[in-house]
């Protein structure tokens, strides 16, 4: 589409407008123009003639390529608002994989559309009733989560996305599952626990000790790094054990990642400057 560009000079004096004659077209046009636009001669150093241009202009043939990065569209903390209880994983009509939840608190004033975590992953809300609510789930989703291993009646954390008024509990959680680790030992240690999982080489570099990291959307603290076995450990007090689904799976089981962001962007800065 071609653009439309006005160029306008101002006159040096004001004309007048005389009701007693009949204005053309061109001079009521010329008349007006002092009274719409203000202060003409900041735009201009031409104060005498009396212009009233169009020029038409074609849009570039090698228009600037549009930005990669996509804007956040929700935002988690990492701090699990309850569990749900998967009710219906299956294909649908239209070839897609819906996933049906039974829930209580994040059903709380949610709408078509709305963003919910699940396990850590952010999944758009398709269908609702007082007592669950449907998401859909793509291939790629299937693919880069622990979500094909759900069944009825396993147990999934469950998030919001959070509002400007909410609490910042735990840390930047995007719902952008990184990958997944498999539970590699469980060592009870009083009433706590310790989980070792193991992952993929490109997720461990982002895992430093004592730094975030949401498993199964929960946010939690790493404990240690063991780079040689390509694992890392984090520990859940008693009360965090009855609020997240991590200590119901078993060894061998597959668990959602998502490292902290902010490492990423630290990656990306320093590399941008080579």
């Amino acid at each position: 589409m071609a653009a439309l560009s006005f160029s306008l000079t101002s006159p040096s004096k004001t004309p007048k407008f005389s009701p007693s004659k009949t204005p053309t077209t061109k001079s009521t046009i010329l008349n007006l123009l002092p009274y719409k636009l203000l202060n003409l001669n900041k735009f201009s150093t031409i104060s005498k003639p009396n212009s009233f241009s169009l020029t038409v202009t074609k849009p570039s043939k090698n228009p600037k390529p549009k930005s990669h990065f996509q804007p956040i569209r929700s935002l988690f903390t990492g701090i699990v608002e309850e569990m749900g209880k998967v009710q219906k994983l299956g294909d649908t009509k239209d070839g897609g994989v819906d996933l049906k939840i039974a829930a209580k608190t994040v059903l709380e004033g949610v709408n078509l559309g709305d963003s919910i975590a699940v396990n850590g992953t952010c999944l758009t809300v398709t269908d609702f009733t007082n007592q669950d609510f449907t998401v859909g789930l793509s291939p790629e989703t299937l693919r880069k989560t622990s979500l094909i291993e759900l069944k009825t009646g396993s147990l999934v954390n469950l998030e919001r996305a959070v509002q400007p008024i909410s609490r910042m509990g735990g840390h930047f959680v995007q719902g952008h599952v990184d990958g997944t680790g498999v539970i590699v030992e469980k060592v009870p240690e009083g009433d706590s626990l310790w989980i070792k999982v193991k992952t993929e080489k490109g997720l461990l570099k982002y895992i430093v000790p004592k730094g975030f990291i949401a498993v199964d959307g929960a946010s939690l603290t790493v404990g240690d790094v063991f780079e040689e076995e390509g694992c890392f450990n984090f520990m859940l007090v008693s009360y965090t054990q009855q609020k997240v689904v991590v200590p119901l799976k078993e060894v061998g089981q597959k668990v959602n990642l998502e490292v902290d962001i902010l490492g990423k962007y630290v990656e990306r800065l320093l590399s941008s400057r080579c």
